[in-house]
């Protein structure tokens, strides 16, 4: 096993949080008094080891007895338990030799446990890999862990390799078993055993999501992978070489499982792993197919008991499936070549009957020996029969492996990278495209790389490979052309890069087969020249289309071309109208096209598509006001986004989530979901996910209070200079920035954005763009005209609807009624935004609009606070304090509540004079108490 340590600090593990708690409750019982077993069990390479010395390292809690590795001598007759003994003779009354004499049965071991804790002392026994202790010493110890009194102090901690594996004796004691790892803390893993490799630049993501695809959660193999890279490999300036080296010690560890098997089950077990090759991945392999090739090689297939019985191998619905990826792998590695394609061959002559004949290609491919020419032409030809993209896949990267002419094999491996990405498997297209060696490589491989990076990747690469594409495609191709700028369109929108924008739909070949599209793409670019009537009326004919076409509900729906990346459904015309109606501001119009294309991807596909449509669909009802049904689509999306491998729409999504959180009263959860979009934006250049994380940050503080913050963060935002918003999004951001910087008293600054704002709200048909503008008007307007603008601002919420929106609009009305001591009118307003806030679900707002209640004077329902020391502060005091309680300076309580500095000061002197306290710190404490009681009542 690899040591975990370097010096005295453990290293970082990854993806095992469940299973270091689980060991710190066992020590902490043990350290309280009580006897406590536990086995992790785990094939190969999974880390049992590494976990253990983790633990054992944080342990400072009494003594160990530890023994992680054997002599050769081990297989004689309780030489396990005298290697332990010897792991701790410091512990022992006697030399372990004589210590041993007396220990080889189970009550002689139970005895000195007990002997060892007489004193209370609390005892950690550990034991890597009991599986390999010979049969004497694993009994004694199994059966003195299972007669261990509850009283007894002592923890006992082994690991072995799997519970079915070596003898029976290791059952029924308490297991925990460790999977493998999931692709996020594999992928850390990578980078911080990357940081430490000679040489090191940082891991190329694509490389990196390579090697997590091959390394399948296993970190012993993971290393192995790395390890065996050069620089250039790691950075990808040198292509990776395929197979991936590095990996033989981890099988021969899985293939060593089961090399004890008898002869025929072996037999049987590469016939399964052999026939996993046509199989889909995880699928394992049809029973009925095993039992007939096992007939004809004269087996019967009660034989795979053995393996069942070792843990190998499983049979489930019909299905026998390996126990663990990496054995299935290991089998076909470790048998020698002349058998492996005798297996082959066999499997394929039993492949017969209707619907085998790509299985049964795929099993001659794996038995071909010598010119494979023409079983390639037939595997190519068998991928442009209708079938499902994966299997596609299967037949062309086959057919590319037996091709000898360069130009044609790369050809068959980027149309075998396109049907990988329709199948969903992100990792497999690149991994293909990888193998592309021609110079310079087909316009499709630039065609597929270009899709690939612009849903997990760097936009600006994206939309280069994708301009490529168009250049090399010609007019041979004009579907894909067309697809190709339509993707290099989106990849410059995401990145926020208008020029290319305006570039990508220029080029777009006119007319285009579909009216529909030839409206979107002129109306886009009228848009993007300034002729914003002209642009708005064609994409307005766009939604109108969408609303009276079938869409995919009945069975004239032009259904894409089989096989191909471009997407000629009306569910793509759908999708281009849904984001017609967000660039129009039609939020009513987005929501209805987009739940009806999230229901044509949903029914027709492509697949691929179906996180973009719950995102634009999520956003859309985020504008609307619709937070709930935002966040849910959100989360839907999040999990569709993560198993195809397309990060860019993961943080896309989490923006979402972040905008709903800041409503919603879930600061923890913004900042979580802000910061892990900014950190996929940041790497891939998103800028439009970039501004919405940063407008929900801001927001989520302006919901908080905090002023200040919120303005400062939204001011490059919204303002001039290079670190503007995205240009589709940082308008939305203004309102709450004008809101946030008026409170702070930096009002003057608004006014450029302000009219800026003006100009974007008449051009747009976002409903409550008008009303916004008003109130902004109405907060920077001089006392004598406010009320009237407050009044206009209402008047169009009116007619506009949306209760969050008109809520935030009253509650600044009345805010600034009761700064100017209308208190009474104050509570109308007031009281109607804590209403609509409640009915919004914003809680976060209605902790706001609550606070502004009360300090108007009106007790708030729902708060029973006669008996807490803050029931004798006047509404004022109670504000003042609660502001100070959060850290918050006099200067700065001063510029939130609208008062003076020294108002505050003489509020705060009499605060702390009405509660006794005699300091900031002190007040704090004394509020968190009141809040918990409040929450108890």
């Amino acid at each position: 096993m690899t040591p975990t340590t370097t010096g005295d600090r453990p290293l970082r593990l990854f993806g095992r949080s469940r299973e270091l708690a689980v060991l710190k409750t066992l020590f902490t019982q043990t350290a309280a008094g009580r006897s406590g077993t536990l086995l992790l069990a785990a094939p190969p390479g999974l880390g049992r080891t590494a976990l253990v010395d983790h633990a054992l390292a944080r342990h400072s809690g009494g003594r160990v007895l530890h023994t992680a590795s054997f002599p050769a001598e081990r297989s004689l007759p309780y030489s396990g338990l005298h290697a332990l003994l010897c792991s701790g003779p410091e512990l022992l009354p006697a030399p372990p030799e004589e210590v041993l004499r007396t220990v080889t049965s189970p009550a002689g071991l139970l005895g000195l446990l007990q002997a060892l804790t007489a004193h209370r002392a609390p005892l950690v026994v550990c034991v890597d890999d009991l599986h390999s202790w010979d049969a004497h010493s694993r009994a004694a110890l199994v059966s003195a862990a299972h007669r261990l009194p509850a009283s007894c102090p002592v923890a006992l901690l082994l690991t072995a390799a799997d519970v079915r594996h070596g003898s029976a004796a290791l059952g029924g004691l308490p297991t925990l078993g460790l999977g493998p790892l999931d692709d996020v803390a594999a992928g850390a893993l990578l980078d911080a055993l990357g940081s430490g490799v000679p040489g090191g630049d940082r891991l190329d993501p694509a490389v990196r999501a390579e090697l997590v695809r091959e390394g399948v959660g296993n970190p012993a193999l993971l290393a192995a992978l790395l390890g065996a890279l050069t620089a250039d490999q790691r950075t990808a300036r040198s292509p990776l070489p395929h197979p991936l080296p590095g990996g033989d010690p981890v099988l021969d560890a899985y293939f060593a499982l089961v090399g004890t098997l008898p002869a025929d089950t072996r037999e049987l077990l590469l016939l399964a792993a052999s026939a996993e090759e046509h199989e889909p991945a995880g699928a394992g392999t049809a029973l009925d197919l095993l039992v007939r090739a096992g007939r004809r090689a004269g087996i019967d297939i009660g034989r795979l008991s053995p393996a069942e019985a070792a843990g190998a191998a499983r049979v489930h619905a019909q299905r026998v499936h390996f126990t663990h990826p990496l054995l299935c792998r290991a089998v076909r590695r470790g048998t020698p070549t002349v058998r492996r394609r005798a297996a082959h061959r066999l499997l394929a002559s039993v492949l017969d009957g209707p619907g085998r004949s790509l299985p049964r290609l795929i099993q001659q491919a794996c038995a071909a020996d010598g010119d494979a020419q023409e079983l390639a032409r037939q595997l190519a030809a068998a991928a442009e029969e209708p079938r499902p993209p994966a299997d596609r896949c299967a037949a062309l990267s086959r057919a590319a492996a037996l091709t000898e002419d360069l130009e044609l094999r790369d050809l068959r491996l980027a149309a075998a990278a396109e049907q990988a990405w329709l199948a969903r498997d992100a990792g497999l297209a690149r991994s293909l495209l990888a193998r592309v060696r021609g110079v310079p490589a087909p316009p499709l491989a630039h065609f597929v790389q270009g899709h690939l990076d612009l849903r997990d990747g760097p936009v600006a690469d994206a939309k280069e490979a994708l301009f490529t594409a168009a250049d090399l495609l010609g007019p041979q191709e004009p579907e894909r052309v067309t697809d190709a700028l339509l993707g290099a369109f989106h990849a410059a929108w995401a990145g926020g890069d208008v020029t290319a924008c305006r570039q990508a739909l220029a080029r777009i070949p006119a007319p285009c087969p579909e009216p529909e599209l030839d409206r979107f793409r002129a109306g886009l670019l009228e848009l993007f020249t300034g002729r914003t009537a002209a642009g708005h009326a064609l994409l307005r004919r766009c939604l109108e289309n969408a609303d009276t076409a079938d869409g995919g509900r009945g069975g004239t729906v032009d259904r894409p071309r089989e096989g191909r990346l471009v997407t000629r459904a009306g569910t793509a015309s759908l999708l281009r109208a849904a984001g017609a109606a967000l660039v129009l501001g039609d939020v009513d119009a987005a929501c209805r096209i987009g739940t009806r294309a999230l229901a044509a991807v949903r029914a027709h596909g492509p697949e691929v598509l179906l996180p973009g449509a719950l995102e634009h669909l999520a956003y859309a009802e985020l504008r609307a006001g619709r937070h709930a049904q935002a966040r849910a689509h959100a989360q839907q999306g999040l999990g569709t986004a993560h198993r195809s491998g397309q990060r860019n729409a993961v943080a896309h999504l989490h923006a979402v989530l972040a905008l709903a959180a800041s409503v919603e009263a879930d600061p923890a959860a913004c900042g979580e979901h802000a910061e892990a979009a900014a950190a996929l934006a940041n790497v891939h250049g998103l800028h439009q996910a970039a501004t919405l994380a940063t407008w929900a940050l801001a927001r989520s503080e302006l919901a908080a209070g905090r002023t200040g913050q919120a303005a400062a963060r939204l001011f490059p935002l919204v303002g001039p200079g290079p670190s503007q918003g995205h240009f589709a999004a940082r308008m939305l951001a203004v309102p709450c920035f004008v809101e946030a910087a008026v409170l702070t008293g930096r009002g003057e600054e608004t006014r450029p954005v302000v009219e800026e704002f003006a100009d974007w709200a008449a051009n747009t048909a976002d409903p409550q763009a008008p009303a916004q503008l008003a109130r902004c008007r109405a907060l920077l307007a001089p006392p004598q005209e406010a009320a009237d603008r407050y009044a206009e601002a209402l008047a169009l919420h009116d007619r506009c609807g949306g209760d969050f929106e008109r809520a935030r609009t009253q509650l600044v009305y009345g805010r600034w009624l009761r700064r100017r001591r209308r208190t009474r009118e104050a509570r109308g307003p007031l009281r109607d935004a804590l209403m609509a806030f409640e009915r919004s679900d914003a809680r976060s707002w209605v902790a706001l609009a609550r606070g502004e209640l009360r300090a108007a004077g009106e007790v708030v329902g729902g708060h029973r606070r006669s008996s807490a020391p803050l029931a004798t502060l006047t509404p004022q005091q109670q504000r003042i304090a609660r502001c100070v309680a959060e850290g918050a300076t006099n200067r700065e309580v001063a510029l939130r509540l609208s008062v003076s500095p020294r108002t505050v000061d003489h509020h705060l002197r009499n605060v702390f004079a009405t509660l006794g306290v005699r300091s900031r710190v002190e007040l704090a404490r004394l509020l968190d108490r009141d809040e918990k009681d409040a929450a108890d009542l």
